[in-house]
């Protein structure tokens, strides 16, 4: 009867699955640094803990870990399958495994501020502005597309999976990948707590314009490597606001001169201080919901994969509240 009830034992909890015995730590550890998943942002760089706990030498069995992600004990938002599959997760544990257990676990990512306010302790306290940041730029411009309401912040926050798809599909954002944030329980992640957040967002902050910056792959050109800039204001022509006094900088690779360039407002190459560069600049009055404006520019020879062509967006209104001006990161063009 004892032989009996350990088969049964062994067949109910005891057949593991071959990828949580053969996990691939390289597989894990270039999942866990990409730029498909944001655990590191509360985990630690290093799996060595922050604002969530380390997970670095813990020896996690694959089933608690699965459990840990697709049901949480905490305030941590639950991922489903399509954003980080079982397979994946086993590849994690072993990356987790191959690294030694910390003595402490490390540091939040952004600790609260002497004198913040109500709204910006609860957005770090609950690890939304660990990821987000300590002024929540990105959900600040995704609410600002659509002057977003309360509903539509809290299904953001408890129905991101489905919510935010039809939120880029609505505004023409191309999706990414796979999404980076899972789902918050309403019974952990109370939406009194999510009023503060919003209003904070809203009315102490203020909405930002969604402004995005996109260089495209340089082609060989008659003098050179040519590229183009795409930007644009995002927002809904009956909803979101413009851009104003804009001001679009491209950050030219050291040893590489700008052979020519072309679009509305350009300035010429300037030596820019702050960046230790020479700079391309345009200047534009205004950028409106919905506008795409087209850029190029000429380069003697392309970029590296240390210091390509990348630069920034930015603008003084409408009235910033968190400095002189905003901006938006326009990304190195791809190789």
């Amino acid at each position: 009867m004892k032989n009996i009830l350990a088969a049964v034992v062994l067949l109910m909890f005891g057949h593991v699955p071959a990828f949580a015995q053969n996990g691939n730590a390289q597989a894990g550890k270039a999942l866990w640094d990409g730029p498909t998943t944001q655990c590191r942002n509360c985990h630690g760089v290093n799996g060595e803990g922050a604002f969530g706990p380390d997970l670095a030498g813990r020896k996690l069995s694959l089933t608690h870990f699965i459990h840990a992600v697709r049901k949480p004990w905490g305030i941590m938002p639950a991922y489903e399958t399509s954003q980080l599959t079982d397979a994946e997760m086993g590849d994690m544990v072993a990356y987790f495994d191959s690294l030694p257990a910390v003595a402490q676990p490390g540091k939040w990512r952004f600790e609260v501020p002497a004198g913040a306010a109500r709204g910006q302790v609860v957005a770090l306290n609950t690890g939304c502005a660990q990821c987000h940041g300590p002024i929540l730029n990105g959900p600040r411009a995704n609410m600002g597309a659509i002057d977003g309401s309360f509903e539509d912040f809290k299904n953001e926050v408890y129905s991101h999976t489905t919510t935010h798809p039809k939120h880029r599909a609505r505004l023409g954002e191309p999706m990414p990948p796979k999404l980076r944030m899972g789902n918050f329980s309403s019974t952990r992640m109370w939406e009194s707590q999510l009023r503060e957040i919003y209003d904070w967002a809203k009315n102490d902050l203020g909405f930002r314009v969604m402004i995005t910056g996109r260089l495209r792959k340089g082609e060989p050109a008659k003098d050179g490597i040519a590229y183009r800039l795409d930007i644009e204001n995002l927002g809904l022509k009956d909803k979101s606001v413009a851009a104003g006094d804009v001001t679009v900088s491209l950050i030219v690779p050291a040893g590489v001169t700008v052979v020519g360039a072309s679009g509305a407002g350009y300035q010429g190459v300037q030596a820019d201080a702050q960046a230790k560069a020479n700079v391309a600049v345009w200047k534009l009055e205004r950028i409106a919901p919905r506008d795409h404006i087209t850029f190029n520019i000429t380069l003697s020879k392309p970029g590296t994969a240390a210091d390509n062509l990348r630069g920034t967006v930015r603008w003084t209104t409408p009235s910033v509240k968190t400095g002189p001006v905003d901006q938006a990161n326009i990304a190195p063009a791809p190789l």
